[in-house]
Formats: C-alpha cells, structure tokens, sequence
C-alpha cells in the first residue's frame, strides 16, 4: 500500500534540499534529481511543494524522463486533494501515462523539411536569380 499525502505535508517541501512535487496525484521527491535536470533546478524549484502535472506535461518530457521521474515516487495525494476533472485513474502506483508516439516522428521531421527548404531556397532558387 503506498504513503498517502496531504497537501499540507506536500506544500512544506519547497526547498533545494527538500523538493517534492505533485504529478498525476502521485507525489515524487526529486530532490536529489534537481542539479541533473537537464532544464536546470530552477524550473524544479518553482514547482516545489505543488501540483507539477500541468508543467510537466506542457513540456512534452520523453518516456524516458518518465522512467526516472518513476524512479523518485514516494506515495500518492490524498484522494480529497486530488483535481476536480483529472481522468488518470487505472494507474500502478508511481506510473505516468505514456506519451503517444505520434507526436514525436513530427518533432523530427518538420524541423528536417524546414532545413532542407532553407538550404533549397539558398543553393538553388537564389544563385538561380543571379
């Protein structure tokens, strides 16, 4: 059975040497993570002692990010605490749902067409005005 949380035990780990957050109503000690985060410990810190589930998921973090934020699960919110329209339920303690993969082949590939228009437009349509 997982250690359930209040939002009062929560909200009061909100430093560099104590930083605990909220994702999906599972709550996560990243303390020891925060100097690793490749996005730096501020972005961290803002979020400490909150519900990060928003941010996090704003970001788009990769499956693998979701692997080691597993890594750091310490219990789960309280049930009253928990936001009133989230549907995350049907989880395993401490997993996250997966990202969907098809988002991912066009983070790859519209940065690849607009390279290869740019270098079309600067070695064939320009010295073609010339």
């Amino acid at each position: 059975m997982a250690t359930i949380y209040t939002l009062d035990q929560i909200e009061k780990h909100n430093t560099k040497t104590d930083c605990w957050v909220i994702i999906h109503n599972k709550v996560y000690n990243i303390t020891e993570f925060s100097v690793e985060h490749p996005g730096g410990e501020e972005v961290l810190l803002d979020e400490a002692g909150k519900d990060a589930t928003e941010s996090f998921e704003d970001i788009g973090h990769s499956d693998e990010a979701r692997e080691i934020l597993a890594k750091y699960y310490i219990g789960d919110l309280e049930e009253s605490a928990h936001k009133v329209g989230q549907t995350f339920h049907g989880l395993q303690a401490g997993e996250l749902p997966v990202q969907e993969k098809k988002g991912s082949a066009l983070r790859i590939i519209l940065p690849a067409i607009a390279v290869i228009a740019a270098l079309v437009y600067k070695f064939v349509i320009i010295p073609q005005k010339h």
